[in-house]
C-alpha cells in the first residue's frame, strides 16, 4: 500500500468503484434540509435530495466538515500506515473546506498537504484521481502535488443553470459576475475561472445550453487542443447530460456522466449541469 494516501470531501463527483479501486478517502460535508442534517454521503441515491429539496420549506443550508472531523480522518490514515497525506478540496471561495481541513492536520499533527482545487465536482476528481494513480505508483510527495497543479491548470468548468434562484437564495450570485439578480428565469451559461463564476452566455430558450456548447467544442477543435477526459454532471434528470454528451463524442475522449451531489445542487437547483473538460 502508498505511504501517500489521497483525501479529499464530498463535493467531488465521481465514480464509487474509483473511490475504492485507489483508496481515497472522502471526508462528508452535511446539509441541513428544514432543520434536519444530513451528512452528504447519506443522500448519493438517485434523485433523493433534489426530491427532498423540492419539498422543503426553505433552501437547503450547506456546511463543510468539521475540524474535529479532520483531525481524526488524518489521525485515522497515520494508525493505517500513511506517511504523507494530501488532501484536495473544494475552492475555498465555495466553501470553508480547506480552512477546517488544515485546522483538522494541525490538530492531528500528521503530515498533510492542503491543496485548493480552484474547482469542485468532477473537475475535482480529474485531481483527486490523478494524485491517486500517482501515490499507488510510488510517486514522491513533490511529484504528486506538481502534478495536481499542472491537471488544475489544464482543466475547464462551465455550468449551466435553468434558474438563479437557489443562487440568489444561497448567497452566491454575488460570486456571478455580469448579471442582474432580477432575471431569475433565464437559462445561464457560467464559467468558473480564477476562483469565480463568470457569466459567458445567457438565453431564455432551451436551445441556449446546445448552441453554446456547439461554440465551445468548435473553440477547442480550432485550437486543436487534445483532450484527456471529459466530466457531466447534472442535477435532475440525465437527458439533457446525454444530448451534450452526443455532441461532445466528437473531442475524441472518455466521458463520464453522473449526477451531482446534494452540496452543488443546493446551489444550482433542478435542470442544471456541468462540462468538464481535462486537457492533455
Amino acid at each position: 500500500m502508498s505511504k501517500i494516501r489521497i483525501v479529499t470531501d464530498s463535493s467531488i463527483t465521481i465514480e464509487p468503484e474509483l473511490v475504492k479501486k485507489y483508496n481515497i478517502t472522502v471526508v462528508p460535508l452535511s446539509v441541513m434540509v428544514d432543520g434536519v442534517i444530513y451528512s452528504d454521503s447519506d443522500l448519493r441515491e438517485e434523485g433523493r435530495f433534489l426530491e427532498m429539496m423540492k419539498h422543503s420549506k426553505e433552501l437547503p443550508k450547506t456546511s463543510q466538515p468539521p475540524v474535529g472531523l479532520f483531525a481524526e480522518t488524518y489521525e485515522n490514515l497515520v494508525k493505517e500506515g500513511a506517511e504523507q497525506i494530501v488532501a484536495i478540496h473544494i475552492m475555498h471561495t465555495l466553501s470553508g473546506t480547506c480552512e477546517a481541513s488544515r485546522q483538522g492536520a494541525s490538530l492531528s499533527g500528521a503530515d498533510v498537504t492542503v491543496i485548493d482545487s480552484g474547482f469542485t465536482d468532477q473537475c475535482l476528481k480529474f485531481q483527486v484521481v490523478e494524485a491517486a494513480k500517482l501515490a499507488e505508483a510510488g510517486a514522491s510527495l513533490d511529484e504528486i502535488v506538481a502534478h495536481v497543479e499542472e491537471v488544475k491548470n489544464k482543466s475547464e468548468l462551465h455550468i449551466g443553470v435553468s434558474t438563479l434562484e437557489n443562487l440568489v437564495k444561497g448567497g452566491r450570485i454575488g460570486r456571478v459576475t455580469g448579471l442582474l439578480s432580477s432575471l431569475l428565469n433565464i437559462r445561464v451559461i457560467m464559467e468558473l475561472k480564477d476562483y469565480q463564476l463568470n457569466t459567458i452566455a445567457k438565453g431564455r430558450g432551451a436551445k441556449t445550453f446546445t448552441k453554446w456548447l456547439d461554440s465551445y467544442i468548435n473553440g477547442i477543435k480550432d485550437k486543436d487542443r487534445k483532450v484527456a477526459e471529459i466530466g457531466i454532471s447534472y442535477a435532475g434528470t440525465p437527458n439533457l447530460a446525454h444530448e451534450l454528451a452526443e455532441k461532445l463524442e466528437v473531442l475524441g475522449a472518455p466521458i463520464s456522466i453522473l449526477e451531482t451531489g446534494s452540496i452543488i445542487q443546493t446551489h444550482t437547483g433542478e435542470g442544471a449541469f456541468a462540462v468538464m473538460v481535462r486537457y492533455e
